[in-house]
């Protein structure tokens, strides 16, 4: 950040007074602009004993199969951004939403909130960021070729909950060092 959005002048990177870490600050109207995680949403979107996947079209990780998801709106409760994103990635409708897994990455400043959910009618098609989609036996799961960390984890957590009949929140902390980032 360069400058204050709500005076326009340049702002400085330090710890404001009685604050514990360091802000950008506007020394000239004194406003504090805070930085927050930002919160990605979806679904693991369940028919008969499938999972939907879809393959992402855009960057980062195009051409990976990933579960639909994205970033929550403002003013946007986080199931009701789950069942947009599905929409948009892969033109599904879900019910029956019930949060199954929390990853927290400090490291790039994010939290997955993923939602099991029954697709309503079987219906999927490709979204504008989206390559194809797919319904997946758990053997047919493109283990190698799955985008991210967390959707790993999500299906793996899923099918063994899936195969001991008991579902329950799956959370987690991924931290990584600040020598592996660089």
């Amino acid at each position: 950040m360069k400058f204050c959005s709500q005076c326009g002048k340049t702002v400085v990177f330090r710890i404001p007074e009685g604050d514990n870490r360091e802000r950008f600050l506007c020394e000239s109207c004194g406003a504090i602009h805070y930085q927050n995680p930002r919160i990605i949403t979806g679904c693991l979107a369940v028919w008969e004993d499938r999972v939907l996947l879809c393959k992402r079209a855009i960057q980062p990780r195009s051409g990976f199969w990933t579960l639909p998801a994205g970033f929550l709106e403002n003013g946007e409760t986080a199931t009701a951004g789950a069942e947009r994103e599905t929409w948009e990635e892969v033109r599904a409708k879900v019910a029956e939403l019930e949060l199954y897994t929390m990853f927290s990455l400090p490291h790039i400043s994010q939290i997955y909130l993923f939602y099991r959910a029954q697709l309503i009618d079987g219906i999927f098609a490709p979204g504008e960021e989206t390559d194809a989609v797919r319904l997946f036996h758990e053997a047919d799961v493109p283990w190698d070729k799955l985008a991210f960390p967390v959707i790993r984890d999500t299906l793996q957590h899923y099918f063994r909950d899936r195969a001991n009949k008991e579902f329950r929140v799956h959370a987690a902390d991924i931290e990584i060092s600040r020598d592996i980032r660089r």
